[in-house]
């Protein structure tokens, strides 16, 4: 149900600037206009600030876009009602200054900025919230975010109660409802409710359009866009937003971003000075780039977990029609929690954080990283390597060893399955090595099986033929919510065993009745409480066995001012209206 969501910035609201005050460049503030004030160090005006992108943004329309360039180039044109405090994880404030919830969770009444205008300098008004989440919802349009917007398996009902005040009917109390405004930029209604009357809103807003067709309420607008080679955007004169000294933001005059298509040619590129921000990279660029950041005039920051998590899983699903018999014989271990509470006790998590992540990662016992302060579980235990531990688990399971060391199950079969990665993944090709060579000091042969991404995730989640799998997660926010699909036993990624029309096991169904609580729960203590067991049962019944947060590693050029990178997306350009260049 959820999608892929540090700053120490606190936004506070300015209820009205008078007419006489004068900001940065001469911008004055319109009568009436209620701008938000962030809380932090004053920059310096204008300036270019260049970024690399991994590949060219496929679109520029928030409700289409799915490959993150162009998400990272949409996050700078566009805006939200409430946002997620990148440095708090918690909501706060945007266009929307304040919103109240009724008793029953259920509805949320938000009362709109007024005096907002677009990048285009038409106003913004409640109008254009009723018309995007029309344009969210509607199934034709097949947005990503609809999902997001169905509560209770019904639609969210968006009533305008005035001009600037606008009402959300959930079909049940939600208690992450404040979260999902985060993700859902504000569309402009006069230039694009036309064309998706007509049946054209997919092909709105290109890369190719020319500029002044687009408008959003972000800190920058759309300049020019030179196919194969950047995109870029200049200082939005209309944005909202102003320094604790009135001044408006953003800062910079330019923000272009250049597609670079590898990670080593990113880091180059970054080295060499030619782009300010880097972010997305690997622990062996990393030690690279450190050894010349003194000299080279950039620094790096390693932010520790993020909320990525890598997991070993086995293939638990019911393979009666599916052919498999090799496979459904194997799953007799599988599904024998002693057998991957073994394989779980000789994996050598500290060395993968060494070999594979040069120490820039942390190992971890369950779901929820270091890095998600609010519904990290404390309790889950985070026992040490011991191959003692996993012979006495197997030994205790049936299996015995041949005088050779090779490991044998109950029927005198040899223990020997394949591990699927991607082959596009370095570090996790590298982690599933790992754990080949951890499990051959049981007796267990194991092959490791590279496959192309798309052709992996057919086997996971249709034809079902696999053994086991390595594959990591990152969660899109902090709160449980955006991992309903992963827990709840009818989830698409379920991976070990999607899509069930009924839990197939007592702590699988346990888990779906603790999910669907804290969906429902308003309290945090109370919803803490719940997920906690969650994270829990887990650790405890091993359906992934969690191995590795990667650290989040970003990078800056020294001239880059008010740079406080975060582990939600986007690392590096969260506060990109506060970034200035000296």
């Amino acid at each position: 149900m959820g999608r892929n969501r540090l700053s120490r910035v606190c936004l506070v609201l300015l209820v009205a600037l008078s007419c006489s005050c004068s900001v940065a460049r001469g911008f004055t503030a319109q009568a009436g206009e209620e701008r938000m004030l962030t809380e932090g160090a004053p920059g310096h005006a204008g300036g270019r600030l260049v970024i690399a992108l991994r590949s060219e943004p496929k679109t520029l329309n928030p409700a289409l876009a799915l490959d993150e360039p162009s998400r990272d180039v949409i996050r700078c044109l566009t805006a939200d009602l409430i946002h997620i405090n990148r440095g708090s994880l918690k909501t706060e404030p945007a266009l929307a200054k304040s919103w109240s919830v009724s008793r029953d969770g259920r509805q949320y009444t938000l009362q709109l900025r007024h005096g907002v205008r677009f990048s285009d300098g038409e106003p913004f008004s409640a109008d254009d919230v009723t018309f995007s989440f029309r344009v969210y919802l509607d199934d034709k349009v097949d947005s990503s975010q609809r999902d997001l917007l169905l509560v209770g398996g019904k639609p969210i009902t968006v009533v305008k109660v005035n001009d600037f005040a606008v009402r959300f009917e959930l079909a049940q109390p939600y208690a992450a409802a404040e979260r999902l405004f985060d993700s859902i930029a504000i569309l402009p209604r006069h230039l694009l409710e036309s064309g998706y009357r007509a049946g054209g809103f997919a092909q709105a807003w290109s890369l190719s359009m020319p500029p002044g067709q687009f408008a959003g309420l972000g800190p920058f607008r759309l300049k020019e866009y030179v196919a194969g080679q950047r995109v870029v955007l200049e200082r939005n004169p209309y944005y909202w937003k102003a320094d604790r000294a009135g001044n408006q933001l953003p800062y910079l005059n330019e923000v272009v971003f250049l597609f670079v298509p590898s990670e080593d040619a990113q880091v180059i590129r970054f080295q060499s000075g030619d782009t300010d921000v880097l972010s997305r990279f690997s622990a062996d660029n990393f030690a690279v780039l450190q050894k010349q950041q003194s000299r080279k005039g950039y620094h790096l920051d390693d932010l520790g977990a993020g909320l990525e998590y890598n997991f070993l899983f086995f293939n638990m699903n019911d393979l009666a029609a599916k052919g498999l018999p090799e496979i459904a014989n194997k799953q007799t271990w599988f599904q024998d929690l002693r057998f991957r509470q073994a394989v779980s006790a000789a994996i050598d998590r500290e060395g993968i954080v060494r070999l594979v992540y040069s120490g820039r990662a942390t190992p971890i016992w369950d779901q929820v990283t270091p890095g998600n302060k609010l519904w990290l579980d404390e309790k889950i235990a985070r026992p040490a390597r011991s191959l003692e531990r996993a012979r006495q688990l197997l030994q205790a399971a049936g299996f015995s060893w041949k005088s050779d060391g090779a490991l044998l199950d109950a029927r005198g079969d040899h223990v020997e399955f394949s591990i699927l990665t991607s082959s596009s993944n370095a570090q996790r090709t590298k982690i599933a090595t790992i754990v080949q060579d951890d499990l051959s000091q049981l007796g267990m042969t194991v092959q490791v099986v590279p496959l192309e991404f798309r052709a992996m995730v057919d086997r996971l989640t249709n034809t079902y033929n696999y053994e086991a799998a390595l594959m990591g997660l990152v969660s899109g926010d902090a709160d449980p919510t955006s991992e309903m699909n992963v827990w709840l036993s009818s989830g698409e990624t379920h991976l070990w065993h999607p899509r069930q029309e009924k839990p197939a096991t007592p702590w699988e169904a346990e888990i779906d009745r603790l999910m669907q609580e804290q969906l429902v729960t308003l309290d945090y203590a109370k919803r803490k409480s719940l997920y906690d067991r969650v994270q829990e049962i887990v650790a405890e019944d091993l359906p992934v066995i969690c191995l590795v947060s990667p650290n989040i590693l970003v990078g800056a050029a020294n001239r880059v001012g008010n740079f406080r990178p975060a582990i939600l997306v986007p690392y590096a350009l969260w506060n990109i209206e506060q970034l200035y260049v000296q």
